[in-house]
């Protein structure tokens, strides 16, 4: 019996020896407060905007950005979201800030959909399309969720068209790209521009 238990003592020193010399050590304290996290919201995309050109995330430094995801046949929430922008960046005529519109609807969405689109809000919104897979790539670094969602008549029959579901926040965007704030898409233009003052 005690020989046993002389091996089961000398097998468990060997894994705690093998444990300590191969797996890594765990960051101290001090060293995990300097680590480096992943942005809540925002990272690289590569898109075009509507005059044909591509775009890249290096687009929103220089400058303070409000980044918006939406379509353009959206009936309300996206024209009216725009118009907040709008009125947002108006209102705050002392910063450098520039209102981002990127379609979660390529299909419908070219550059050139875009560029008529944009006349009716501010003169500064960079509208911003791309294939599907660099939409849902864009979408994916803001955690904007999206879907298409086929539209039915009042029999409940597919009528072929379609509609964007999709998520509605308004990203608030430092001069480095990085992320500093978050608004819902029901948020007052004032509130906004508030924000946007105090910066």
């Amino acid at each position: 019996m005690a020989k046993r238990i002389a091996v089961a003592v000398a097998l468990l020193g060997a894994m705690v020896l093998i444990l300590t010399l191969y797996l890594p050590a765990a960051p101290s304290p001090a060293l995990q407060g300097n680590m480096q996290t992943a942005p809540l919201f925002g990272g690289a995309f590569a898109l075009t905007d509507s005059k044909g050109n591509a775009v890249t995330e290096a687009a929103l430094k220089g400058h303070y950005s409000l980044v918006f995801f939406g379509f353009t046949h959206c009936p309300d929430v996206c024209p009216l979201t725009l118009q907040t922008l709008s009125r947002a960046v108006d209102m705050a005529p002392n910063v450098d800030v520039q209102p981002v519109f990127i379609s979660v609807d390529p299909e419908r969405d070219t550059p050139e959909a875009m560029a008529s689109y944009v006349t009716s809000f501010h003169p500064r919104l960079l509208a911003l399309t791309g294939t599907p897979d660099q939409v849902a790539a864009a979408a994916k670094v803001y955690r904007v969720f999206f879907e298409k969602t086929p539209l039915k008549d009042a029999s409940g029959t597919a009528t072929g068209d379609y509609t964007m579901t999709h998520s509605g926040s308004i990203f608030l965007m430092d001069k480095q790209g990085q992320f500093l704030d978050r608004f819902d898409s029901s948020t007052a233009a004032a509130t906004i521009a508030a924000r946007l003052r105090a910066l």
